[in-house]
């Protein structure tokens, strides 16, 4: 499957804020972003007007790398959206929160969500007691997550949830016992609560044209 390979700083600095893609060292001040909180490339300084397209672009570039999805990923996920009733940028968001990688990173058992992909993948995490590798599975509330029993002494999955704090901590809308290693996906997450600084309707307008 396709994949970015690049530089995940690079991507932050493009966007002009921290998107947390490299877990706990964006925390620290080893982070690229402090050092070089200015736009990549030799021409950074001469982009001084956007326009309304490029605003929108960069919204969707915003949220898509955050989750970490290519292009056509990401626009399954505005389709799907857009064929349910409610708020179509909003909807979305409730899509991409429940992908098993993003739900795996907010419970706290990985630092970043490219960790979590890897780590399902590898087949370390069960759903409701089945063994799921598929990262963009879509959890539906009331499931639970846990990591396999042969599993639950890996030093990366343990280290991520000594330092969930240091990341903000586990989300409100999932339940975490860090001691047997399961959790429950409580409910979809509303806008408010997924608290993304992100323009999601920029989107919806993008891709309406």
């Amino acid at each position: 499957m396709a994949r970015y390979i690049g530089s995940e700083c690079r991507q932050c600095r493009r966007e002009g804020m921290k998107l947390f893609l490299k877990g706990n060292k964006c925390t620290t001040d080893k982070c690229a972003f402090e050092r070089r909180n200015y736009a990549p490339g030799q021409h950074k300084d001469s982009r001084s007007k956007i326009s309304d397209y490029g605003r929108q672009l960069r919204e969707k570039q915003k949220i898509r790398r955050i989750y970490g999805l290519l292009e056509r990923q990401f626009q399954r996920y505005y389709e799907a959206a857009s064929r349910k009733k409610g708020i179509t940028g909003e909807i979305m968001l409730q899509y991409l929160e429940r992908r098993l990688d993003n739900v795996v990173y907010r419970m706290g058992y990985a630092s970043n969500r490219l960790s979590s992909r890897q780590l399902i993948n590898h087949g370390h995490f069960l759903v409701n007691g089945v063994k799921v590798d598929i990262p963009s599975f879509l959890v539906k509330a009331g499931d639970r997550i846990e990591v396999r029993e042969n599993s639950r002494d890996l030093k990366v999955i343990k280290q991520s949830i000594e330092t969930v704090a240091r990341r903000g901590g586990v989300a409100s809308w999932v339940e975490v016992n860090p001691e047997t290693m399961t959790g429950i996906f409580r409910a979809v997450p509303n806008r408010e609560e997924i608290g993304l600084p992100v323009q999601e309707q920029m989107v919806v307008e993008l891709y309406s044209k």
